[in-house]
């Protein structure tokens, strides 16, 4: 899901834009609507954010739709790729639910949206049982929306939260290699993994 929204998203969506529309994408119904409760929008920091929403109706991705209970916002989603999306909707909760752990931890909790972005792919890419992953650098800033020099001073941030033990960066390869620190709370299930990457995949360093 986080690559079909760098594909689907105009490149200058902001890091909360794609937050929630990850959550959308996941947490749709069958007819393209979504629920969002006031609760996943708090753990989201989105709660009072109407910028966000607007930033994805003006890329036609979605609408929000009025008659919804007092306690959440319903859109409609507009792009029908998504359902070629997999895994089926019980996943797809299950990888919301996951992905909203993931992105509201308490080492990423009060540091905004793009280091808790780059924290939900870091644990989708990252070897369970290691706790290593690997990527491509410019694939993980197309993702996150911002450009790979952006990238690198979040993942010093979170390397100071403690949520990374190291990372370090290859200007020669574009690799990018990481191990999440011990600790952190965010787990890493196979199938929620899957759901939320789509593709099969300290202070930090380029070196």
């Amino acid at each position: 899901m986080l690559s079909y929204l760098a594909a689907a998203l105009p490149e200058s969506t902001s890091a909360a834009a794609r937050l929630l529309a990850l959550q959308c994408a996941l947490r749709m119904s069958t007819h393209m609507r979504v629920w969002l409760s006031k609760g996943v929008l708090r753990s989201l920091r989105l709660d009072t954010a109407e910028g966000p929403w607007k930033e994805l109706e003006h890329a036609r991705w979605l609408r929000t739709t009025p008659g919804g209970a007092a306690n959440e916002v319903t859109a409609e989603l507009l792009d029908l790729t998504l359902f070629g999306q997999a895994p089926a909707r019980p996943d797809r909760r299950r990888a919301a639910d996951w992905a909203l752990r993931a992105s509201s931890s308490s080492a990423v909790r009060a540091i905004g949206p793009l280091p808790r972005l780059a924290s939900v792919y870091l644990a989708a890419h990252t070897d369970p049982e290691s706790g290593t992953g690997l990527s491509d650098l410019e694939q993980m800033a197309r993702v996150c929306g911002t450009q790979p020099a952006e990238l690198a001073s979040t993942l010093d941030q979170l390397a100071r939260t403690g949520l990374l033990g190291s990372w370090q960066a290859c200007p020669d390869s574009g690799d990018l290699q990481w191990t999440l620190a011990r600790g952190t709370g965010i787990g890493v299930d196979g199938h929620r993994r899957e759901a939320v990457r789509g593709n099969p995949p300290g202070v930090g360093r380029w070196g």
